[in-house]
């Protein structure tokens, strides 16, 4: 199911946004670090929906803070803190997994996020497949403008370092996520293309 997959997707992000905050947040002069706000399955036999998504509602203005495909250019996510704090964020999540891993689609209010995605390399990560193509992996590496916030968490450039990078960060990846966590939660479902997911379940 879309729902079941979207609950998975969302709370693994989750778990990596989780470790971000953990290292940025003793960083003097980071501030706030942006949040994945939990998502949870509810079952509903009665109904003719027999599956719906709970989470706390966001109330302000709403905005997609990372690029979802080359010809989104959004202003607010260069030029707002949250909105750098997730580029950031994404950059982090890219490193720690040696880019085979990115989340995308960040999106909410201030520095609570919602309804994020996942992409991975076609063969999945560690035992995880995203709902995104892995075609925003390259778009990424492509794209992203490194900030300060980039610069306080101490990480490289994508641009002028990204052929040694491969060899020197197989060695950085023992404090990740155990999928295993994440996989109690949600049994694994056929995955559909992130296109047809609309927000009403």
């Amino acid at each position: 199911s879309v729902v079941i997959q979207e609950c998975y997707v969302q709370n693994t992000a989750r778990e990596y946004a989780k470790l971000y905050a953990a290292e940025a947040e003793p960083l003097e002069g980071f501030g706030e670090v942006p949040e994945i706000i939990p998502i949870f399955l509810i079952h509903r036999p009665a109904n003719n929906i027999p599956y719906a998504t709970v989470e706390e509602e966001l109330v302000g203005e709403f905005v997609k803070y990372s690029v979802k495909d080359g010809k989104e250019v959004n202003f607010l996510r260069r030029d707002s803190e949250a909105g750098q704090k997730c580029c950031t964020f994404q950059h982090w999540v890219y490193e720690k997994t040696n880019g085979n891993l990115l989340v995308t689609d960040l999106q909410g209010v201030g520095m609570k996020l919602t309804d994020v995605g996942i992409a991975t390399l076609a063969k999945g990560y560690k035992g995880f497949k995203g709902n995104c193509s892995f075609s925003f992996i390259e778009q990424f590496r492509a794209l992203h403008q490194c900030n300060g916030y980039c610069e306080m968490m101490g990480l490289k450039s994508l641009r002028t370092t990204h052929q040694k990078q491969r060899k020197a960060t197989s060695t950085k990846s023992k404090n990740l996520p155990n999928s295993s966590v994440v996989k109690k939660m949600m049994p694994k479902k056929a995955r559909e293309p992130r296109d047809f997911i609309s927000s009403e379940h």
